[in-house]
């Protein structure tokens, strides 16, 4: 007998957007080792303190591939994700709001746990907040969802982009040693308490009253556009509606070039990198997206990308992992490499860590249902135990 609300069988997945989400991991993780690694990527400096040709290759690549990407497809993955959940509540018939609303409670608590014991740039605890945003536009037509998406991104993104062009020549300058040698010493030679008191002040410095209309006006946005993806049909039947996936395609592609790679035509100027993240980093999110998809069309697309499934059907665990095993590495009460750590060999940590992941996931993929927080998080959702381990028949 099926659970309330009923787990989507393997028969019934999306695949590709499973695979979608792996891809999102692995974005996301190129850019938190990083920052894990070494406080220049939050307070600046990182030209300075890794001012070799290598480094500042390295961090193009990541600049342009992978900043501001991943975590927008991963909040277009959310959203798509919390719709669907809501249409198969109702199509049997079951009241979705307490539902959702507990699962975006649990997920405040997961991201409340993760930001503040382990890694202040987490992104769950803000999913789970303006998550809630989200039950004011669950019946909203496609257009007033895209319109309403379109506008929430640019409403601050231009005015203060001009703001910042217009005081260009104060902008660029370094003053924050005092942060860095104090994330360096609470981070590297720290006692535990020390790295918890450094990630609170680092989480605080991060989101502020600040940047929170910034946060809320790149997240949710996001989230609309999943929903509205959800609404559309357009991932779920891509055969049926290739043409429009491919214009999107086109269109977005365009945009990710011109402003995520085009900027640095100009020198990368330090007044348009909100532009470059929200309207360069919305669009590359989509075509990412859209490039997954259609490369599962294929069968050599889809036996290249099958592996990013397996961690996708896992994405919270395998996020949750790899802050672990970040703390480990780069803190005091681990290995101590904090600081150490240049961003070619941090690109080199990535790609290990991730393929062992793709192992592990497609492991206990064979077994399971689902990822053991992922298991907990429906259990707490639904306020019953959900079964955890497959059948003999379902078993891969």
């Amino acid at each position: 007998m099926k659970q309330q609300g009923g787990p989507l069988q393997d028969k019934d997945r999306l695949n590709w957007i499973d695979a979608a989400r792996g891809l999102a991991i692995l974005g996301i993780f190129m850019v938190n080792v990083p920052a894990f690694n070494a406080p220049y990527f939050l307070y600046g400096g990182e030209e300075q303190f890794f001012p070799s040709e290598t480094s500042q290759v390295v961090q193009t690549i990541i600049d342009i591939f992978f900043q501001a990407s991943f975590y927008t497809l991963f909040s277009l993955m959310f959203g798509f994700g919390l719709y669907m959940m809501k249409e198969r509540l109702e199509q049997k018939q079951i009241s979705y709001r307490p539902i959702i609303l507990r699962r975006l409670l649990v997920l405040l608590g997961f991201g409340a746990g993760h930001a503040f014991l382990i890694w202040h740039g987490d992104i769950l605890l803000s999913y789970g907040l303006f998550g809630f945003a989200m039950f004011a536009f669950f019946n909203a037509s496609p257009r007033a969802l895209i319109i309403t998406a379109a506008t929430m991104l640019g409403v601050l993104t231009f005015p203060i982009t001009l703001g910042l062009y217009a005081v260009r020549s104060k902008l660029g300058a370094f003053n924050s040693y005092a942060e860095v040698e104090a994330a360096k010493q609470n981070y590297g030679d720290g006692s535990l308490l020390n790295i918890w008191q450094q990630n609170f002040s680092d989480w605080t410095y991060s989101n502020n009253l600040g940047t929170f209309p910034l946060l809320a006006l790149s997240l949710i946005p996001m989230f609309l556009l999943g929903a509205y993806l959800a609404k559309k049909k357009w991932l779920h039947r891509p055969e049926d509606n290739s043409s429009t996936i491919k214009k999107w395609w086109a269109v977005t592609g365009i945009l990710f070039i011109l402003f995520k790679a085009g900027p640095y035509v100009i020198g990368n100027p330090e007044w348009f990198q909100l532009m470059q993240d929200n309207i360069g980093g919305s669009s590359s999110a989509v075509f990412y997206l859209l490039t997954v998809t259609l490369a599962f069309r294929s069968s050599g697309g889809k036996k290249l990308l099958q592996p990013l499934t397996w961690v996708g059907r896992m994405s919270l665990t395998n996020y949750i992992f790899q802050s672990v095993i970040c703390f480990i590495l780069f803190y005091s009460v681990g290995f101590g490499w904090y600081g150490e750590v240049t961003p070619l060999a941090s690109a080199a940590i990535v790609f290990i860590i991730f393929s062992f992941q793709v192992v592990l996931s497609k492991l206990w993929i064979n077994k399971y249902k689902y990822g053991p927080l992922e298991w907990l998080w429906r259990t707490l959702t639904y306020g019953k135990k959900q079964p955890l381990k497959r059948s003999d028949s379902q078993a891969s």
